[in-house]
């Protein structure tokens, strides 16, 4: 939180919303990262702008850790992943795969993502929506005061 600026939350907040309002107006589709993803195994019928969003999502982040270094954790350069909590004795691969399955799990229950539910659902006026948004911040805020991790 120390490297934490109301401009580039300001500037990745508008990308954010201009990727899903492209998406939108372009595709007709919603950008929740985890129905994108999800429907590439098994293959649906419209698999590249699929391939083509992800692509293109990787990219932009590789792109952003390049040219500003300083928005890694912390504020270090070069950009890096969290490490998983010494006190816990779980390697950070395995803390990374384990948060990784339990949060693709989630979005599988609460059928959507904080994309998908976040910035469009809630665009959309959806209380679905709305009631997702609650949960997912709730066990957010307790999976910090537990882990420590921010």
């Amino acid at each position: 939180m120390e490297s934490f600026t109301p401009l580039t939350a300001a500037l990745g907040g508008a990308l954010i919303g201009l990727a899903a309002a492209v998406l939108w107006l372009g595709n007709g589709r919603i950008a929740g990262i985890s129905g994108i993803f999800g429907q590439l195994l098994p293959p649906a019928q419209t698999v590249v702008w699929r391939v083509v969003f992800l692509v293109a999502l990787v990219a932009a982040t590789f792109a952003a850790a390049q040219l500003f270094p300083g928005l890694g954790v912390g504020g270090e350069a070069p950009a890096r992943l969290v490490e998983a909590p010494p006190a816990w004795g779980v390697p950070t691969p395995v803390w990374l795969a384990i948060a990784g399955l339990l949060t693709g799990l989630g979005t599988k229950i609460g059928n959507g993502c904080t994309s998908g539910h976040g910035v469009c659902g809630l665009a959309r006026l959806s209380l679905r929506s709305l009631v997702a948004m609650l949960v997912f911040f709730g066990v957010a805020i307790v999976t910090v005061a537990v882990t420590g991790v921010v």
